[in-house]
């Protein structure tokens, strides 16, 4: 897998497989959309792609849209999703409890809370979804959302490709990166959840 990963950082393709990533993942959290960023800005920083060298700038924009249009996307469909999704976020106490506190945060501008739930496992799900569940207006959460995709991009992106050039090897870079990523999870985690409703 990382032989195939390894390969496809060095094409151009990249940036469509990240864009595609990054934006399905609102959807499915489980798809490895940080660890094609990180990997793709590594190999950028050593330039050991075979026949391509992906451009840190163009790779941050990608990353970044794909996250806005993706939160876009779910915000919509939950908005739309009437009383269906109202009854089945009702079904647990936990999600009722985020929609609620995430209405309350945005209704007095605290988009911090979506910064933050950008980098945690899931977060961006529950956020985007809550947000269009709780029919929050767009202008509340698009400028939010923005900010939070380019900060999880550029945070993704300068692991990778400061990791590189502070610790040399494209393997340890990539897995000190990663552990970065995670440790940023957990701690975006750890507040969203300490946050006051």
């Amino acid at each position: 897998m990382l032989e195939s990963m390894g390969s496809l950082t060095g094409s151009p393709w990249i940036y469509a497989v990240v864009a595609v990533s990054v934006l399905l993942d609102v959807f499915l959290p489980v798809l490895p959309s940080g660890v094609l960023v990180i990997m793709a800005a590594t190999a950028a920083a050593a330039q050991t792609a075979a026949h391509y060298v992906p451009d840190i700038l163009v790779l941050t924009l990608c990353a970044t849209t794909a996250s806005v249009l993706g939160d876009l996307v779910a915000y919509r469909l939950a908005r739309r999703g009437g009383a269906r999704l109202d009854r089945a976020l009702s079904r647990s106490r936990r999600l009722r409890g985020a929609q609620e506190r995430l209405g309350a945060a945005l209704a007095k501008g605290g988009g911090a809370l979506v910064v933050l739930a950008r980098f945690a496992p899931a977060g961006r799900s529950v956020v985007s979804l809550g947000a269009g569940a709780a029919h929050r207006r767009v202008r509340e959460f698009l400028p939010w959302s923005a900010l939070a995709g380019l900060s999880w991009a550029t945070y993704s992106v300068a692991l990778g490709y400061l990791g590189t050039h502070w610790l040399g090897a494209p393997w340890l870079a990539t897995a000190v990166s990663m552990l970065a990523l995670l440790g940023a999870g957990a701690a975006a985690t750890y507040l969203v959840r300490r946050r006051p409703a």
